[in-house]
């Protein structure tokens, strides 16, 4: 055993000079003989088990050859045919001559006739049946789209509304304070739901709102109301080129929100050129890039990192330059409490209005509307900061709180110009409170009935 312990010392020494404490050397180097001992006895028993393996995956041996005196069997021989016997002939008179024989002919083997062969069916193999043709698939209207997008705010909004009507009997301060209540969770606000709860309780006294079906009716119509006054189009030939830029914080789709608009506009027959502002965000030229060359639209961008100003710089030369209708410019998205930020948006505004007079002509602030009342606060400081003078709200169809968009027009007088409710391109559509109250309220066009 002088070789084991050899082997522990030597182990051991190596353990030390890794730095293992001196109380656990000898441990490890027990431990570390012990794992070899059990590799090796592993790697005995795979060896074994391939090699039993391999013996049974050989053929079996064959028989060995019998001699071949027992296999070749005696062939007997023909037994000679025997002679036949001739008879001897019988002596005529010689007198007599002797009639010539007659010599027959040797009756002719008969030949059989080959059996006629009866022709065999061939199977005759049918075509498979034509592949059934797929049904055209139905395209959905705008209004069942804008229905579909807003499912969850109906949900939310309408659909707790109507449960809180039909569960009662009479409309009195319980039933409004209850309605109140829903209307800010669904983000509404605080100011706009008071307003529309001052506007219900009016109609309340002047005896107009008789049932539950009349105060759904009014309550429709108080929303649809202001988000009338904040419904504003673009109007696109107010200037050549018409200078858009496009401003938001991370997150909330601002580049996804230009290749739309991109791909409308150039649907429309308008030229347009594109800004890739947004020098800082990793892959930001790239993907709108990507949008413009499905597209056609060309693209004017820097390296990464690249100052800002310049890339607008160059975008307002370049639409110049190609006459182009429209020009949008991405910018780098950035958190409205950074002032040092909102400042650089202040001095790409300034490039651009000496570049392009009057420019820009639509600051578009890009909210994401799950975020809620935290868009409203966005829009508020923005707007302080570079005189939004339109919103886009995104993410319509994936959140709850669709009432943002009452609320961004009642608080702080801003036209959404565009809302968002798929992953389509057309499904950024211009803002139509009428459309927009009916597919909340899940009605037919115009007509406001339940």
């Amino acid at each position: 055993m002088e070789w084991f312990e050899q082997l522990l010392a030597a182990i051991a020494q190596t353990l030390a000079a890794w730095g293992v404490p001196e109380a656990y050397v000898d441990l490890g180097a027990l431990g570390l003989v012990y794992l070899l001992a059990v590799l090796l006895v592993l790697l005995f028993v795979l060896l074994l088990l391939r090699l039993i393996r391999a013996g049974k995956r050989l053929p079996p041996e064959s028989p060995p050859d019998e001699e071949a005196a027992d296999l070749a069997e005696p062939v007997e021989e023909a037994a000679p045919a025997e002679e036949a016997e001739t008879p001897t002939p019988v002596a005529e008179p010689l007198g007599e001559e002797l009639e010539p024989a007659e010599v027959l002919p040797p009756a002719a083997e008969e030949v059989q006739a080959p059996a006629p062969v009866e022709p065999q069916e061939v199977p005759v193999i049918a075509p498979p049946p034509p592949a059934p043709t797929p049904a055209p698939v139905a395209r959905l209207s705008l209004f069942d789209r804008m229905r579909q997008g807003l499912a969850k705010t109906q949900a939310s909004l309408v659909g707790r509304i109507d449960s809180l009507l039909r569960g009662s009997k009479a409309i009195d301060a319980d039933l409004l304070e209850e309605l109140e209540e829903i209307l800010i969770t669904a983000d509404l606000g605080m100011k706009t739901t008071q307003d529309l709860m001052r506007s219900l309780q009016e109609r309340l006294n002047r005896k107009e709102l008789t049932d539950m079906a009349a105060l759904r009716r009014a309550l429709q119509e108080e929303l649809t109301q202001r988000m009338r006054l904040e419904a504003a189009p673009l109007d696109l030939n107010a200037a050549r080129p018409f200078v858009i830029m496009v401003v938001g914080v991370n997150g909330v789709g601002k580049t996804t929100t230009i290749g739309k608009l991109a791909r409308q506009f150039k649907d429309q027959g308008k030229k347009v050129v594109l800004g890739a502002g947004d020098t800082f965000r990793a892959a930001a030229a790239e993907q709108l890039g990507i949008w413009g060359e499905r597209s056609d639209v060309e693209v004017i961008r820097h390296k990464e990192g690249a100052d800002p100003a310049a890339v607008a710089f160059d975008a307002a030369k370049a639409a110049v330059a190609r006459a182009a209708d429209v020009l949008i410019l991405d910018t780098a998205g950035r958190l409205h409490t950074k002032a040092n930020l909102m400042e650089e948006l202040k001095k790409v505004r300034r490039v651009l209005g000496r570049e392009i007079a009057g420019s820009p002509h639509e600051t578009l602030l890009v909210l994401d509307a799950t975020t809620g009342q935290n868009a409203l606060t966005q829009a508020r400081l923005f707007s302080e900061a570079v005189e939004v003078s339109g919103i886009a709200l995104t993410k319509l169809d994936g959140t709850a709180k669709g009432g943002i968009v009452v609320a961004i027009g009642n608080e702080l007088g801003l036209p959404v110009r565009y809302v968002g409710i798929g992953e389509g391109v057309e499904d950024l559509r211009p803002f139509d409170p009428e459309l927009f109250a009916a597919a909340l309220f899940k009605n037919d066009g115009n007509n406001l009935e339940p």
